[in-house]
């Protein structure tokens, strides 16, 4: 179990949760004896997680999903709410961050698209959950945004506006369900993930970093749990960097 962190008998979902920081954070909680709803785009990665969640000794189901289809994300939400009659943890970690040569470059179908996925989809799900728990029992909402809003770069000028947009739309979402529902952000730097894997200049880049390295996705972990913890009770609408010091 995480050291100082029990989630015993909480229903958490986690969009994204298949790889990178979202299956860390679905480890993390699980081993806080937490029962997880895991999502993504296919469903044999979502499968394929959430039985590795159970053998950690809890239950877990995986519920397909793509976050930038507003319908699938009506089901989605149905369909994690049956899975154990509530949820008590959000977490939107599902996003895209693609690049483009510039401004002038990038598609209209790109642009659509990482909205889409890294604030419409978020939008849609905290709505509809958010709205249920403060019906209910209460709960906790994180939205995994990015480093990346609050220091844009140009080749990511529509990811960075994604999430900025998402840090603004959480702490209005922290005033319409509160006080029962609390929303918060994270917002992690460069993490060593299958996607940063394909980063151009990895040794120029940590060397901008305060800590000199990626962070391994573990490292996220800690944050998400006191966050979506009794711990965090009085804190609503905040943003955390988890970000080595870049």
């Amino acid at each position: 179990m995480a050291i100082g962190f029990d989630f015993t008998g909480k229903a958490v979902l986690i969009t994204g949760g298949t790889r990178g920081l979202g299956r860390a954070m679905a480890q993390g909680f699980a081993e806080a004896g937490a029962d997880l709803i895991v999502s993504s785009r296919k469903p044999e990665a979502c499968e394929k997680v959430a039985a590795e969640l159970r053998e950690l000794g809890g239950k877990a189901v995986g519920i397909p999903c793509h976050v930038g289809e507003w319908d699938q994300v009506n089901a989605l939400a149905d369909k994690a709410w049956e899975a154990f009659g509530k949820i008590d943890v959000l977490i939107n970690n599902a996003g895209m961050s693609p690049g483009a040569p510039s401004s002038v470059e990038t598609s209209e179908a790109l642009f659509d698209k990482i909205i889409a996925v890294n604030l419409k989809g978020a939008f849609r799900l905290t709505a509809l959950i958010g709205s249920r728990m403060a019906e209910g029992e209460g709960g906790s909402i994180i939205n995994i945004s990015s480093t990346g809003a609050l220091r844009p770069a140009p080749a990511f000028a529509p990811y960075a506006a994604a999430k900025a947009a998402l840090n603004t739309v959480s702490v209005a979402f922290a005033k319409e369900f509160a006080p029962k529902v609390r929303v918060n952000v994270i917002s992690p730097g460069s993490f060593e993930t299958d996607i940063s894997a394909g980063w151009q200049d990895r040794e120029t880049m940590k060397a901008r970093i305060g800590l000199k390295r990626f962070g391994d996705p573990r490292e996220i972990v800690a944050t998400a749990l006191y966050l979506a913890g009794d711990t965090a009770s009085y804190s609503t609408g905040a943003n955390i960097t988890v970000d080595g010091g870049a």
